[in-house]
């Protein structure tokens, strides 16, 4: 069986005001990811690692912030969308690694709420899913709760 790995990058400002959506989860926090988008840098990173793998374009070219459609949108549907498009690529998703650096929200206390709603948008186990939270140790804007930035990487399967 064919197995491909991607992997994912994705980083945003954190701005007072602004929903936090990280993993397709809301979290009860002042500041949230900024973007043409809702600014989920967590499904930003995993669709990156998605499309990497199965050799589609990335989320900037599938969703451009030059494109008014996708202003404000729900990143768990464009995830959706890359879903079906891996599906129709011939692969399916063996799980996901997921590492969010930042000083703004707390992580450790949303990550099983993050694993199963990034489960649910994969359509895989949530225990296929990892979802780790890192601080960034005084060095930087990150470290000054300025901003998220998120790695991700998955193992894809040729299905079949």
């Amino acid at each position: 069986m064919n197995e491909r790995v991607g992997l994912g990058f994705d980083v945003h400002r954190l701005e007072e005001g602004r929903p936090c959506i990280l993993g397709g989860v809301t979290i009860d926090h002042p500041t949230g990811p900024a973007g043409h988008s809702d600014g989920d840098a967590v499904l930003h990173a995993i669709i990156d690692a998605l499309t990497g793998a199965a050799g589609l374009d990335d989320v900037g070219t599938m969703f451009p912030d030059t494109d008014e459609t996708w202003k404000g949108a729900d990143s768990a549907r464009l995830l959706e969308a890359v879903v079906e498009r891996v599906g129709d690529a011939g692969f399916q998703i063996g799980n996901v690694d997921v590492v969010i650096a930042t000083e703004g929200p707390r992580i450790a206390p949303m990550r099983a709420s993050m694993r199963e709603r990034i489960g649910a948008l994969l359509r895989v186990d949530a225990g296929a899913i990892n979802v780790k939270g890192k601080t960034l140790e005084g060095l930087g804007a990150l470290a000054e709760g300025r901003g998220v930035a998120v790695q991700a990487i998955c193992l894809l399967r040729e299905s079949g």
